[in-house]
C-alpha cells in the first residue's frame, strides 16, 4: 500500500523530459521608478473601480479645465463581466451640482471618446469636496492639430494618422534644415 509515491514510477510534477519549475528572472538592468509606478498605481485604481488610471490623471483634458475644477471622477462601475455600459461616479462641489447635471451628456460623450468605445452609460453625482487640479502652464497644440506648413507640400495634408503625419513633418523639416545649412556653407 504505497501512498506517498506516484504510480508507474514517474516523478510527480514533471510534464516533459526536462521540465523544471518556472523561476522569476533575477537581476537585470536597473529600471526607473517611473516605469514601476504605473503597475503600483494601476492596482490601486482598479480597487476603486478605474480600469484605466489615466482617466483620473487626464481628467482636465477629458472634460476641460472649467469642469475639472468643480468635479472629479470617483469610480467607474461596470456590469459583471462587461467593460461597457458602466456608471461613472463624480464628486461635485455642492454649488455646482445643478450645472454639472446639465452637462452630463457632454461628459459621457467626452469620456467615451477618451476610451474609444461606449464605456460609460450613466453618471451619478455625489456632492463633496473637490481638489482642484494643479495649475499647469498652457499647453501648445500637438503637432497633429497645427496646420501643415505650405513649404512642406500638400502631400502631408492627406495623411490621416496624426502621429505618422507629425513624424513625417518633423522629418521633412529636418531635411529642409540640413539642406539650408549645406547651402549656407
Amino acid at each position: 500500500m504505497e501512498r506517498d509515491g506516484p504510480k508507474n514510477g514517474r516523478k510527480a510534477g514533471k510534464t516533459g523530459p526536462a521540465a523544471k519549475p518556472y523561476q522569476r528572472p533575477r537581476g537585470g538592468p536597473a529600471r526607473q521608478i517611473s516605469e514601476l509606478m504605473p503597475d503600483v498605481g494601476r492596482t490601486a485604481f482598479r480597487r476603486f473601480g478605474f480600469v484605466q488610471s489615466s482617466v483620473v490623471s487626464r481628467w482636465p483634458e477629458i472634460v476641460g479645465a472649467r469642469h475639472a475644477k468643480v468635479c472629479t471622477p470617483e469610480s467607474i462601475r461596470f456590469p459583471p463581466g462587461e467593460k461597457s455600459g458602466g456608471i461613472l461616479q463624480l464628486v461635485v462641489l455642492p454649488a455646482h451640482a445643478p450645472i454639472i447635471q446639465h452637462v452630463i451628456p457632454e461628459i459621457i460623450e467626452r469620456v467615451n471618446r477618451f476610451f474609444g468605445y461606449n464605456a460609460v452609460l450613466k453618471v451619478k453625482l455625489r456632492q463633496g469636496a473637490v481638489h482642484a487640479p494643479a495649475a499647469s502652464e498652457p499647453r501648445t497644440a500637438p503637432p497633429s492639430l497645427r496646420p501643415v506648413p505650405v513649404e512642406l507640400g500638400d502631400s502631408l495634408r492627406d495623411i490621416g494618422d496624426p502621429e505618422l503625419r507629425a513624424v513625417l513633418e518633423s522629418l521633412a523639416r529636418s531635411i529642409g534644415d540640413a539642406k539650408d545649412r549645406n547651402n549656407g556653407n
